[in-house]
Formats: structure tokens, C-alpha cells, sequence
């Protein structure tokens, strides 16, 4: 049988024709996603292209190249540099700690030129690579051996100390999951998993019981977003108040919305963050609920198509990728929506694709050239 497979296997294709095997639909499907940023930047911005929404397209437009440029170069070459990849984005992190840009409370950002960096928005990625390519390489018999458990874990750590220390929670959070997610599907035993499962807990516990003490964890401002997290109506007009004019904005919009640029929350400025972390709730009052489920059925419909992606696919290391990539994005659009209708606490993740920033739409964009990398270079079979 594996005799009769090899003889019938197809070529991986080469050159140009690698652009006919790229995952068209789910290429569609992000540009239906970025163009829905484009209306809303440009809904928010009062009817201008110069504010938001240009700056956003003409990222777009180098995301899109990057993409395409990822996607051509064949899927080996990513797994042999992931480990480089990997040490570059905690060589970046490092970096923020002596040369980062304050902003917002927090250092996170690295001015490169005229592009500023988010150095967190790319260890999402190479962190995946790397455990994807460390189980790639790791035999399956030794993937859940303590010692062996021990380096993905060490790996996953270092970056998120450092961005915790930022402070970020909220990307700390997402390169947990990522790392998480990555480990399940090589097949790290469910033992790990709910040992993790209790250490979380015991966090949680700590987090609580070092509030207001020498030793406390989290720093006064987070205590106050669980606070608010708690009883929204608590301090509406301070901390309270993102989420309480989220929940106006929304509640406005009912089921099919106020219609496009009559969002009075975000066109009278009542609605804080509204080109970034609370994009969806401009979008939410304009078109409703049917424009939010909207928006949810095209994320959906990518996470889909990548896991149909990566469960077709042979090799371990494409495979690993596009579904711990593919989850990252999960949690990133369901982090931020359950932050902004109140069922999360406020940590400050962006609607990927759709809210306005530079890192994390081209770091996305090439995140999913990856993607379509192991797509068109995957093992073809007889009917591959």
C-alpha cells in the first residue's frame, strides 16, 4: 500500500504554478475581514479616508505581498529557521525592556523607521513555529516524557514573563493558548493538561489573595478591570467606562443596527478606543446584531478552513503550525469580543484584521502566508 502511494504521489507543485494551489477561499475570506476594517476605520474616522482607514489599506496592500511571498518560499525552509525566528522575537522582546516606546501605560512597542513595532505580536507566531517544529523533530514516543514537556514549556515561559512584564496580559494570555494548543495536537498526554488546569487555578487564587499586600501580582489598575468585570456598573464614569459605553453601543444597535456612519457612540466620541480595541461594538451599533454574527461567520469560516488545512496535511510540522496558528487567531477575535460585551475582562487585545494598528495586521497577513506555505507545499497522495 505505502509502496502503491509513492508511486502514485503527485509533485508538490513549483514556480508559478504554486499560485494555483494557494487556498483561494480563505485568502477571500481574510480580504472580506480587512475590507470590513477599511468601512468601520472609515465609519468611526467621520467619513474620512486620511484618519484610519487609508494608513490601514496601505498596510494591507504590504501585508498582502507578504503573504503572498511566505506562501511561495516552500514550507522546509520556515521549519529549518523557526528556532532563528524564534530567538529573533525574544531578542525583540529583550529589546523593549531597554529601547521600547511607553504608550498607553505600558512599553511594547520598538520604533523601526516609520513602522512601529509590537515585538509581542510576533513571538505569537515564531513561538508556534518553534514548538511546531520542536515536535516535528521530536519523537513521538518521547512527547510526553517529563524531560521532553519540560522544553516547550521553558520555551513558552521566557516570552511570556517578558510581556507580562510590559505589562500585557492579554498577549501573555493568547501565547499561553498558543503554546497550549500546539502541545494538545502533538499529543502531550491530557495528564499535563490538568495538572495546568490546577496551577491556573492556584494562580487565580494568588492573583486574589496578593491584593493589597507587599507580594501583590497584578498591578492596581488590572485588580480594577476584574473589579469592573465583576459589577459593571461599578465606577461607570472611570474604569467602568469603556464597558459601560460598549454596552450602550451594542444595546443601540438591537438586531439590525442604527445603519453605516449613524453610529451616534462612536460619531459623538462617547465610545473610547473605537478605531482599536472596541471596534466591534462601532460595528455592532451600526449593523446590529446581524453585522456582528456576520463578521463571527467569516471568522469562523478561516479557523474552519485552516483546520481543515492542517488535518489534511502530512507533515507534522505544517500541520502542528496551521493549527496552532489557527487557534492564536481564535482566541485573539474571541478574546476581544468577549472583552468588549463584558463576558472577559478588559486586557486590551485588538479585533484582528479589523482594528486599527500596523504590527498586528502585518504580522497576521504573514502568519497566514505560513499557512498557505504548508497548504500548497503538503504531501499530495494518489487523490492529494
Amino acid at each position: 500500500m505505502i509502496y502503491w502511494e509513492q508511486m502514485n504521489a503527485k509533485p508538490v507543485p513549483t514556480g508559478p504554478a504554486k499560485l494555483l494551489h494557494l487556498h483561494w477561499p480563505l485568502i477571500l475570506l481574510i480580504c472580506a475581514v480587512c475590507a470590513t476594517g477599511f468601512l468601520m476605520l472609515y465609519s468611526v474616522a467621520g467619513g474620512t479616508l486620511d484618519t484610519w482607514a487609508k494608513p490601514q489599506m496601505m498596510r494591507f496592500g504590504l501585508g498582502l505581498a507578504v503573504l503572498f511571498i511566505v506562501a511561495m518560499i516552500h514550507i522546509d525552509f520556515w521549519k529549518k529557521i523557526a528556532p532563528l525566528a524564534y530567538l529573533g522575537g525574544l531578542g525583540l522582546l529583550v529589546a523593549v525592556e531597554f529601547v521600547g516606546v511607553v504608550g498607553m501605560g505600558a512599553q511594547r512597542w520598538i520604533d523601526i523607521g516609520p513602522l512601529r513595532l509590537q515585538p509581542s505580536e510576533v513571538m505569537k507566531v515564531t513561538l508556534v513555529m518553534m514548538l511546531a517544529a520542536y515536535y516535528a523533530w521530536l519523537p513521538p514516543e518521547k512527547v510526553s516524557r517529563p524531560l521532553w514537556v519540560a522544553v516547550p514549556l521553558i520555551l513558552t515561559a521566557m516570552p511570556v514573563a517578558l510581556v507580562l512584564k510590559q505589562p500585557d496580559l492579554g498577549t501573555s494570555i493568547l501565547l499561553l493558548a498558543g503554546a497550549g494548543v500546539v502541545m494538545f495536537l502533538a499529543g502531550v498526554s491530557w495528564w499535563y493538561f490538568s495538572s495546568a488546569t490546577a496551577v491556573v487555578g492556584g494562580t487565580v487564587w494568588a492573583v486574589f489573595q496578593s491584593r493589597g499586600t507587599d507580594w501583590q501580582l497584578l498591578n492596581d489598575y488590572q485588580y480594577r478591570r476584574i473589579d469592573v468585570f465583576l459589577d459593571p456598573t461599578l465606577d461607570s464614569m472611570g474604569a467602568g467606562y469603556h464597558i459601560t459605553q460598549a454596552t450602550i453601543a451594542m444595546g443601540a444597535g438591537g438586531i439590525s443596527g442604527r445603519g453605516f456612519m449613524q453610529g451616534t457612540q462612536s460619531r459623538l466620541n462617547f465610545l473610547p478606543e473605537k478605531h482599536t480595541d472596541f471596534i466591534f461594538t462601532s460595528l455592532a451599533e451600526q449593523f446590529g446584531l446581524i453585522g456582528g454574527l456576520t463578521l463571527l461567520g467569516l471568522y469562523t469560516a478561516i479557523i474552519l478552513f485552516c483546520l481543515l488545512s492542517a488535518f489534511a496535511n502530512k507533515d507534522r510540522f505544517g500541520a502542528l503550525m496551521t493549527g496552532g496558528l489557527a487557534a492564536t487567531f481564535f482566541f485573539f477575535f474571541a478574546v476581544n469580543m468577549a472583552m468588549v460585551m463584558g463576558l472577559a475582562p478588559v486586557v486590551g487585545v485588538p479585533l484582528p484584521l479589523v482594528s486599527y494598528g500596523g504590527s498586528a495586521m502585518l504580522v497576521l497577513l504573514g502568519a497566514f502566508g505560513l499557512v498557505q506555505s504548508a497548504h500548497v507545499h503538503r504531501p499530495r497522495g494518489a487523490y492529494g
